[in-house]
């Protein structure tokens, strides 16, 4: 991920009109870069819910002041060999309207919450769900079903989230009212998700109907894209090509422009159509965890494709056939004829 960073000093959540023009919506970088293929492979999102975005240290994983953050972080990093899926870690917001309290941790794409981590049972979680891929022991799970949002709003970390998130986050829960989707979408402010640059910085997870789910990111989003990622997105599973930054589970490479073209899982598996579009055309490309998925032009495209070519092959012929005896037919027919005549001529 991107660490550019503006500015690392705390800052009030209150902006005024020349931050607002200088790392606002209206700033001069905006829409000046390619965001597609921005986001890094990761097959894991963990999001842990703690205090609120303007309690939040610069680089609150490294935090003396906050220590359960510093601790979970520290216990992936020291296990991060025996973590078979790449994991990212994420603080996020609670409170109202986002269905969260401090020490609750959302994991996706699996569509768990658990709740009350906190330091003395943060080496079992990490032992349980993210080593052994099993579920959390020490706390009973709990299906999560909805849709979840989350802005980047990182004020101390860098201005331009600092000054574009809530924003976007006020705009999401007043269309989200508007909709009456209260219990369907929750919104919520999450620290430095990468791409400073990119700021309105969200990442939307949604489940579908198959339970399939995969993490969206977006880039460059103002309030008035807010009511087409809610209708178009979350509610029709379309992707916004113009402003994709790239999803959880493929790689950041040029092939990934063209996945846009399809739809979310609510749809078609994006990833599937990514793996099976490079797979017929030979190309290469470098999975999460090191995994390439590298090979040849697949045999079964090329299969296919010669018993397509095979099939038109039969048709044309049975079909030259056909007019090879009609002809033939006709040539008899008309033979016919003039024997017949020829004979009715003799016997007068």
């Amino acid at each position: 991920m991107s660490n550019d960073v503006v500015s690392t000093e705390s800052v009030t959540p209150n902006t005024d009109e020349n931050d607002t023009v200088k790392f606002g919506f209206e700033r001069p970088e905006m829409y000046t870069e390619k965001l597609t293929g921005s986001v890094n492979p990761y097959g894991r999102h963990v999001f842990l819910c703690y205090k609120t975005r303007n309690d939040w240290p610069a680089r609150i994983e490294s935090s003396d002041s906050d220590l359960v953050v510093k601790r979970l972080a520290g216990a992936i990093k020291d296990r991060k060999n025996d973590i078979a899926v790449k994991s990212l870690l994420t603080v996020c917001e609670g409170g109202d309207g986002t269905g969260l309290t401090d020490g609750d941790v959302l994991v996706f794409p699996d569509l768990v919450k658990y709740s009350g981590l906190k330091e003395s049972n943060i080496d079992s979680f990490v032992e349980d769900v993210l080593v052994n891929g099993k579920p959390w022991a020490s706390v009973t799970e709990e299906k999560v079903a909805a849709s979840y949002v989350f802005v980047c709003a990182h004020n101390s970390r860098d201005k331009r989230c600092g000054v574009c998130g809530p924003p976007l986050i006020e705009k999401f829960n007043e269309e989200i009212g508007v909709r009456g989707l209260k219990d369907q979408v929750f919104v919520s402010a999450c620290s430095h998700v990468g791409g400073h640059k990119y700021a309105g910085n969200l990442i939307i997870y949604s489940a579908a109907q198959d339970e399939k789910v995969s993490g969206h990111w977006y880039g460059y989003v103002t309030p008035n894209d807010v009511t087409e990622l809610l209708d178009q997105h979350i509610k029709k599973g379309e992707i916004i090509e113009r402003i994709w930054r790239g999803q959880m589970g493929v790689p950041p490479v040029e092939k990934a422009e063209k996945a846009v073209e399809q739809t979310l899982p609510n749809g078609s598996d994006l990833k599937e159509s990514v793996k099976e579009e490079k797979e017929n055309t030979g190309g290469c490309c470098q999975g999460a965890n090191g995994v390439s998925c590298c090979r040849d032009e697949s045999s079964e495209a090329k299969t296919e494709g010669k018993k397509s070519t095979y099939k038109l092959d039969i048709f044309s012929k049975k079909w030259e056939q056909h007019e090879i005896f009609t002809a033939a037919a006709l040539v008899g027919a008309v033979a016919t004829v003039a024997v017949a005549y020829s004979l009715y001529k003799r016997s007068r």
